[in-house]
């Protein structure tokens, strides 16, 4: 007699996609603060200069970071647009 239990499902790609997602947007932001300021800290200490350098660096970080989110969720509802059949 076979079993009432339904076998266990596996998560969808898209669940995985966005769970994917959800773990990776909060840090692209802080790497490019982080790498930006790095850089800009490096150079402020070879240059001695003032932490502008520093600055500029981290806030550009933040921008390239905001930038690549905004790409990534753009390219995700695009996919979501193609597949279900309007497009």
């Amino acid at each position: 007699m076979p079993s009432l239990d339904p076998a266990p499902r596996k998560p969808s790609a898209s669940l995985a996609r966005q769970l994917a997602l959800a773990l990776e947007l909060p840090l692209v932001p802080i790497a490019g603060v982080l790498i930006g300021g790095g850089i800009g800290y490096l150079l402020d200490h070879w240059l001695h200069t003032s932490p502008a350098i520093m600055l500029v660096g981290g806030g550009m970080g933040f921008g390239g970071g905001l930038w690549n989110i905004l790409k990534e969720l753009s390219k995700d509802s695009r996919k979501q647009g193609n597949g279900d059949g309007q497009g």
